[in-house]
């Protein structure tokens, strides 16, 4: 990517978008638009609920299953999916991250993992009659590769924006996702809504949304694959030092291929010997596991709020869920702008300021207010995106150059490897209290504790430390 050279007067050097980093930059929001529809068709909506009803007519006599000689209650089995599926990412998405950035082949495992974890989405058409265990099988590896290839995905922000515009080009991919997922899934809403009229049953209908989620990120994954090009990689030796040895250019030759899992350890644990020398990264990376927790306990219990809580029908919440996805949209760009104006850490720590006053307002919401819970998911969806989105670009300008996947991989796991403390703080204030009431308030432990560990954050010096040039703004 060339850089015009600053001019006296002009404010930041901005490199000029020219046609190859326009294409690659279409190419990187395609995939967002690819992969989100895993999350809200199939993780969100769809598959638990039908994953439960098939291992349910498994069940036995007591409503207990045995997979793998281990048994549990039928409602038991998608959690443990997910939570089996989360640890096994642990362990893979950091060593997806140093094989992605050791051997400069982005493009052919993006497109591996992607092709995996869409062919699997796909399956997920035969899960039928008692085939809980396909299914969950599915499900995991599918849940890995997606993983894996956000991992992979991240690691292009640096070298297709300079630190200033950033935050605008990760607001813009975020928000192209939100749509995407807002499409299929209102199409999957009028296909499971109407299925009778289609001569279709509801499990048929389930398994023909769960695998157009696949189709769809297989379909779209082929345009990022053909615009995305991979860059040499940089600064990284077997012995995990930083120089600039040891690679060529070009394709994956012989000895690259022969060198690069074995190299992609040695570069792991390199680097989480390194990632000591960083501690002000580590320090942002506490910070983001504590609101993000946040953040995702909140997308997590808010339809288990408004049914237990507030009774409102299956469709309220459903409908809800989508006019999060639509609402995002804006709240990505708008969140976008903000931060060009006043900086990226200002704009998270207002949102984390409107996270915690939905908390609030989710208090003093009353029973069968329709209206007022979508208000609050219209709120939720403006402040969603804009939060996750400017929190990986701010990253972005904390990771050393030359390791964005790997450290985006650790980026990835404090999210998902950490998920279990907003809900089973949820869990308890419930168990403690008997009001879900109190228990969605405890999350605005996550949101203060959170912003005032990234207030406290010098992040120009933090930026700096890593080897990076700050943006004007922060």
């Amino acid at each position: 990517m060339t850089t015009a050279p600053p001019t006296a007067g002009a404010g930041p050097a901005v490199p000029p978008v020219d046609r190859a980093l326009r294409r690659e930059r279409v190419g990187w929001y395609s995939y967002d638009w690819a992969m989100s529809v895993f999350n809200t068709s199939v993780t969100t909506v769809f598959l638990g609920p039908y994953l439960t009803s098939v291992a349910e007519s498994a069940a036995d006599a007591d409503g207990r299953i045995h997979p793998l000689g281990i048994g549990m209650p039928a409602g038991s089995l998608f959690g443990y999916v997910v939570s089996l599926s989360v640890v096994l990412q642990v362990l893979v998405l950091p060593l997806t991250g140093a094989f992605a950035d050791r051997s400069g082949a982005k493009r052919q495992l993006l497109a591996g993992f992607a092709t995996l974890g869409s062919l699997c989405t796909m399956a997920m058409f035969f899960v039928a009659g008692e085939r809980y265990a396909l299914g969950a099988l599915l499900f995991i590896v599918a849940n890995i590769c997606f993983g894996a290839a956000t991992v992979v995905y991240y690691s292009w922000l640096p070298d297709l924006a300079s630190p200033d515009e950033r935050d605008a080009v990760s607001s813009r991919g975020w928000a192209i996702g939100y749509i995407g997922g807002a499409l299929l899934l209102a199409a999957n809403l009028a296909l499971f809504t109407q299925y009778e009229s289609l001569g279709l049953t509801e499990g048929e209908a389930v398994r023909i949304c769960l695998a157009s989620a696949g189709i769809w990120w297989a379909g779209f994954t082929v345009v990022s694959v053909s615009l995305l090009r991979n860059r040499r990689p940089q600064h990284l030796d077997d012995g995990g030092s930083l120089n600039g040895g040891g690679f060529d250019g070009g394709g994956l030759n012989g000895g690259r291929r022969a060198g690069g899992f074995a190299g992609g350890f040695r570069q792991l644990f390199a680097t989480l010997r390194d990632m000591r020398r960083f501690p002000l990264t580590l320090w942002f990376l506490g910070a983001y596991l504590l609101y993000n927790d946040g953040v995702q306990t909140v997308i997590a219990v808010s339809a288990q709020f408004g049914a237990e809580e507030l009774d409102l029908s299956q469709t309220t919440l459903v409908s809800a869920i989508l006019l999060v996805q639509v609402v995002a949209f804006f709240g990505a760009l708008a969140l976008g702008r903000i931060a060009a104006a006043i900086g990226a850490k200002r704009t998270i720590l207002w949102a984390l300021v409107g996270w915690t006053g939905v908390l609030i307002a989710a208090y003093f919401l009353q029973a069968g207010a329709v209206v007022q819970f979508y208000g609050l998911a219209s709120l939720i969806g403006f402040i969603q995106g804009g939060t996750q989105a400017l929190s990986r670009s701010l990253f972005s300008q904390l990771i050393p150059p030359g390791r964005e996947a790997e450290y985006f991989g650790f980026y990835e796991i404090s999210d998902r490897g950490t998920s279990w403390l907003g809900p089973f703080l949820f869990a308890l204030t419930y168990q403690l209290t008997e009001s879900y009431r109190y228990a969605i308030f405890s999350l605005v432990f996550f949101f203060v504790a959170g912003g005032i560990a990234l207030a406290r954050l010098n992040l120009r010096r933090a930026i700096v430390a890593a080897g990076n040039t700050p943006p004007e703004r922060l």
